[in-house]
């Protein structure tokens, strides 16, 4: 019978939208709750885990019904993404290296490039809602 606190070894055996199901030997099956996975947020839990997939896990909990609740991020065996996450669209303009130990005019500049842009965004949209865009002509229906 398993224990709370006991790492095992298990194997995938179902996967569900909220988590996935192992078999721990000893006809004992746990769940481990998608929260549980990985140690960061898990949409899609077909991303890190495969039905047959060897896990390790960590005993939670069992209740009354010995239903025993697992955890893989516990058990420091979290699995790797097999899927690539999806790139962003847009990720801006490449950073330069950024000195260690920057001086203040270094810093002052790197403000003033931000304001600066940022500025230039806030005029051009300024410009764009006022250009008339989108407004009725004379013509009346």
């Amino acid at each position: 019978m398993a224990e709370i606190g006991e790492i095992l070894d298990g194997k995938v055996t179902g996967l569900t939208k909220f988590g996935a199901f192992v078999d721990i030997g000893d006809g004992q099956t746990g769940m481990v709750h998608i929260s549980e996975v990985a140690p960061k947020f898990v949409n899609d839990i077909g991303e890190y885990l495969e039905v047959g997939q060897e896990v390790k896990v960590k005993v939670l909990g069992i209740d009354e019904n010995e239903k025993i609740s697992l955890s893989i991020k516990q058990a420091d065996a979290t699995p790797e993404r097999k899927k690539p996450a999806a790139p962003n669209v847009w990720q801006g303009q490449k950073k330069k290296e950024e000195p260690e130990n920057p001086t203040f005019e270094d810093m002052m500049s790197k403000w003033k490039s931000s304001s600066d842009e940022k500025m230039a965004d806030l005029k051009r949209a300024s410009k764009a809602k006022h250009s008339g865009y989108g407004k009725r002509s004379g013509a009346r229906r």
